[in-house]
C-alpha cells in the first residue's frame, strides 16, 4: 500500500464540515465515513464521533497553517498528531495483493484513523511539499484538497466549484461592463 494514499482521509474527514451543514453530525454518519478503508470500522460511540470532529479541527488547521503561509505553524501541527497517534507498520498481503505496507489496526478507530490521516499527509508533503495544500477559494466552499497539477495552479476543492466561480466571474464582468456602457452614454 501507498502510505501517501492515507492522505485521502484527511480530506475525507475534514470535508463532512461545510459551511452549511455539518455531514458528521451522528453516528450512522460516522460509521458511513469509516466504510472508505474496511480496517477502520469498529465499536463508534458519541465519544467516538467528538473525538472524530476534534481530529477533523486538528487537521483542518494544518491546511489553514499552510495556507496563510504558517509551514512552520502546520508541520508542528502535524508533528504534534504523528506523536499523539504513533504509527505502527506491518506486512499484510490480502485480496490476490503481494505483500505491501499497511499501519496497524489496534487501537480505538479515531487513534487509528488519526495515525493513518497524519502519515498519509506527512509523506504527501515529504513527497510532494507543503504548498500541495490547498483550500477552495470559491466563496461559499472551505473543502480542502491537495493541488496535484504539474504547475501548482489548482485553486477550487472540485470542477463543480470552479465552474461556479467562472460563471460568477463572468457575470460580475458583465454587469461591470455594462454599468460601465450606461455611464459613458
Amino acid at each position: 500500500m501507498d502510505l501517501a494514499s492515507y492522505a485521502d482521509l484527511v480530506i475525507e474527514l475534514v470535508n463532512t464540515q461545510d459551511p452549511a451543514e455539518d455531514s458528521l453530525r451522528d453516528l450512522d454518519a460516522l460509521r458511513e465515513l469509516l466504510t472508505i478503508r474496511p480496517h477502520l470500522s469498529g465499536r463508534v460511540t458519541r465519544e467516538t464521533l467528538e473525538a472524530m470532529r476534534d481530529l477533523r479541527t486538528e487537521l483542518r488547521a494544518i491546511f489553514v497553517a499552510a495556507a496563510t503561509g504558517d509551514e512552520d505553524g502546520a508541520i508542528e501541527r502535524l508533528n504534534t498528531l504523528l506523536i499523539q497517534h504513533p504509527v505502527h507498520p506491518q506486512i499484510a498481503n490480502h485480496d490476490g495483493q503481494r505483500w505491501h505496507l499497511h499501519l496497524t489496526e489496534s487501537g480505538s478507530v479515531p487513534d487509528r484513523y488519526a495515525a493513518g490521516a497524519a502519515m498519509g499527509l506527512a509523506v504527501k508533503i515529504s513527497d510532494q511539499g507543503i504548498d500541495r495544500l490547498g483550500i477552495c477559494r470559491a466563496e461559499s466552499c472551505s473543502n480542502i484538497y491537495f493541488d496535484t497539477t504539474t504547475n501548482k495552479s489548482r485553486r477550487y476543492c472540485s470542477d463543480r466549484c470552479a465552474s461556479r466561480a467562472n460563471v460568477a466571474a463572468y457575470r460580475s464582468r458583465r454587469r461591470a461592463s455594462a454599468d460601465a456602457d450606461i455611464d459613458g452614454q
